[in-house]
């Protein structure tokens, strides 16, 4: 793998100082620029495209002077080859701002050596490694007070609990602030399928379908999930579709 080139932006420079310095100590990043604000950032990002150079990930502060760092993110987004975007902040009310923006990682200040080395392996892996079968996607949970990322790839399904959103993943679940429609948007990419109006499913974990008396369920695991009518025929075609085409010649 190709050392990573990153950027740093912070207005506060002891802060910006220490992150470089973490930046730098790493073997997988090979280049690491600064920037003190928003716009001085987005000079250097045009400056790299332009030079056929463009930088990989930006390790980003986001209560800064003039452009914030929320702001500067959503205009990273809208790159034809939009940089990985990990947030550095002394926030956590930000991190939903985040999972819209898709971004890589988000840290929280002061920051510990293990984290960003985590997250230094998320922009690795997401600039290296294309997802077979589909997107995947990061979605930040608060786990005693420490914001963690879990990824689309390990939900087996969700389910809308009011504005919220429970995911459930192997490991157990974990309740989001993010609608049920929200997220059916999101990862429809990534194998998901509303069957429901309190239930998406990734596709893949289904085991078994049951039709009896006209009211369809789905098992995933061990939890069976009720399919609407106006969703029954649609998934059952695409269970069948599946099926078939992991048939052997």
């Amino acid at each position: 793998m190709a050392q990573l080139r990153v950027l740093a932006v912070d207005d506060e420079l002891p802060a910006l100082e220490d992150l470089s310095y973490l930046l730098r100590a790493d073997p997988r990043i090979g280049e690491v620029a600064t920037a003190r604000d928003g716009a001085a950032a987005l000079r250097l990002l045009d400056r790299a495209i332009a030079d056929g150079r463009p930088i990989d990930a930006v390790f980003l502060d986001i209560r800064m002077r003039g452009l914030d760092g929320v702001v500067l993110g959503r205009l990273l987004s809208q790159f034809a080859n939009p940089p990985r975007v990990v947030f550095v902040t002394a926030y956590e009310e930000h991190a939903v701002d985040a999972f819209e923006i898709k971004a890589e990682d988000y840290l929280l200040k002061p920051v510990r050596p293990e984290r960003l080395a985590e997250a230094i392996r998320r922009v690795a892996v997401s600039a290296d490694v294309p997802v077979e079968g589909g997107e995947s996607d990061t979605i930040p949970v608060e786990l005693g007070g420490v914001t963690r990322f879990v990824s689309s790839a390990d939900v087996i399904y969700v389910e809308a609990q009011g504005d919220y959103a429970r995911l459930h993943t192997a490991a157990g679940s974990h309740l989001v602030r993010i609608p049920l429609a929200t997220l059916e948007e999101r990862w429809a990419s990534a194998g998901f399928m509303r069957v429901h109006r309190s239930h998406l499913v990734a596709v893949k974990h289904i085991e078994e379908l049951h039709i009896d008396s006209g009211k369809c369920t789905v098992r995933v695991g061990d939890t069976e999930i009720p399919v609407s009518r106006r969703h029954t025929r649609e998934l059952r075609d695409l269970l069948v579709r599946r099926a078939r085409k992991g048939r052997p010649d």
